[in-house]
């Protein structure tokens, strides 16, 4: 024996409202989506970060280098300038200053003295003739007194002589040794001014590229706002249709339950890509599952009648 079944069925203007709205869901989802008006984009680097990029890798590396090659080029002339120096000092250094017509003037000067010293001694004999004693012992005593003082007098000439040639040589070759250590420690000294460079400048570098790097994350970020804002409003421009149908689907199923509904948005603001993903996902499943009740009712209508 068949069993009848029967089945309250919904009034005609929900089945009106469900049909009507299976079809702006078929309509609505026919379509697929263009994500790319919604894709997530990266700002490109500010001019201000390319700019920090190129001067940290480019001139920024290295650029202590032209001053330590400098600083060693400074290095290696005050290692000259020593060793030049050195060519002036020791006990024979100043022969090198010497005149060299000092001889000339010293025997020439002791050549006068000489033949000073030999009228001096003619007027010895002149004087002992002149008293009588001439070839006499006083004479001898004169002459040889003369003669000792001359030779000593002759001695301490020629001394002074060369002492002054040596004074005034050991001079200029002291002067030549000043003069080349000091040309040597103004090298040195160059050569620490560039070092102090070599390390001043990595520094200054940094801060620049410090500075730059700061303005251009800064422009960076407000440009990457501006894509994310445009994205943004892509994204809910492109599912407002869904959430018409999601609204009015759930006012459908609200009105054949007879239950009050309320709806809930499944589009928020500034999601995530997964975020956005379950959206749909959320989206798509409550249109389905109302669609589903719609068509199930339909089918039971067919079979048993209203």
């Amino acid at each position: 024996m068949a069993v009848a079944e029967q089945r309250q069925l919904p009034p005609q203007y929900v089945e009106d409202l469900q049909k009507d709205y299976g079809k702006q869901l078929t309509a609505t989802t026919a379509a697929p989506l263009d994500t790319s008006k919604f894709a997530p984009q990266v700002a490109a680097q500010d001019a201000a970060q390319t700019s920090a990029y190129n001067l940290a890798t480019g001139q920024g590396i290295g650029a202590f280098s032209p001053y330590i090659t400098q600083a060693g080029a400074y290095d290696t002339g005050a290692g000259q300038y020593g060793t030049a120096a050195g060519g002036y000092s020791g006990p024979q250094a100043y022969k090198q200053f010497q005149s060299p017509y000092q001889q000339d003037i010293i025997d020439a000067t002791l050549a006068e003295y000489d033949t000073q010293a030999a009228a001096g001694m003619t007027g010895i004999g002149q004087q002992a003739a002149m008293s009588g004693n001439l070839g006499g012992g006083r004479e001898g005593v004169m002459r040889s007194q003369y003669q000792n003082k001359s030779d000593l007098n002759r001695a301490l000439l020629q001394s002074g002589l060369l002492q002054q040639g040596y004074s005034q040589s050991n001079q200029l070759a002291n002067q030549a040794f000043g003069q080349q250590m000091n040309l040597g420690n103004q090298q040195l000294g160059l050569s620490q001014n560039q070092q102090g460079l070599a390390g001043l400048v990595p520094s200054l570098y940094q801060q620049d590229v410090s500075t730059l790097g700061s303005a251009g994350a800064g422009q960076q970020a407000q440009a990457q706002a501006v894509l994310d804002a445009q994205r943004e409003g892509n994204r809910l421009e492109a599912y407002e249709p869904y959430e018409r149908l999601g609204y009015q689907g759930q006012g459908i199923a609200s009105i054949a339950s007879g239950a009050p509904g309320q709806y809930q948005s499944t589009v928020t603001p500034n999601s995530t890509p997964l975020q956005t993903a379950l959206g749909i996902a959320s989206v798509g499943g409550g249109l389905l599952g109302n669609y589903g009740d719609y068509m199930s009712g339909k089918a039971m209508q067919s079979k048993y009648g209203r």
